[in-house]
């Protein structure tokens, strides 16, 4: 419920950036810089931590043609793989480099153009979303193992929700 909650707000706060940008744009002839840097910005936290959620839903795009052509065993391995490679990708790339790129930028001083805000916070949106991916991962491995194999039939649709929904 509060990644939800996380993610509407930024997602209306993106709305009423864009819509204000259009209106001081095109109605009052002066565009806002302000908005036009802060909309960019909450695009990516809006990607980044929306990805880590749908992820949390099992709504992610994957191509599972292999995995639901497999059964037992073999399901449960091919889905270990799948989730393995998500950790490590989640893990080295984007909680380990997404750190490092907050840190550095942090330690530069480094701030944005029109708000003057430190682009380290921005880049944080990174390993934010990574640490709620590898997160995922971890409950979904142990599901897994607790349960066995996910079996959905073809078109079925994941179960909605999850410990952050």
């Amino acid at each position: 419920m509060l990644l939800k909650l996380v993610i509407t707000t930024i997602f209306v706060v993106l709305v009423a950036c864009v819509s204000w940008q259009v209106i001081s744009r095109y109605v009052l002839g002066t565009p806002s810089t302000v908005t036009d840097e802060l909309a960019r910005f909450l695009f990516m936290w809006l990607a980044l931590v929306g990805g880590a959620y749908t992820l949390g839903l099992r709504r992610h795009l994957a191509i599972d043609l292999l995995t639901q052509k497999l059964s037992g065993r073999a399901r449960i391995i091919s889905e270990i793989f799948v989730l393995f490679a998500i950790f490590g990708f989640a893990t080295s790339v984007m909680i380990r480099g997404g750190s490092q790129l907050v840190l550095k930028t942090m330690a530069s001083g480094q701030v944005t153009p029109a708000l003057q805000f430190p682009m380290g916070l921005v880049y944080g949106a990174i390993p934010f979303a990574g640490a709620i991916i590898v997160f995922y991962c971890v409950i979904f491995a142990f599901e897994l193992w607790r349960d066995g194999p996910s079996s959905p039939e073809l078109g079925e649709t994941a179960p909605l929700g999850g410990p952050l929904d």
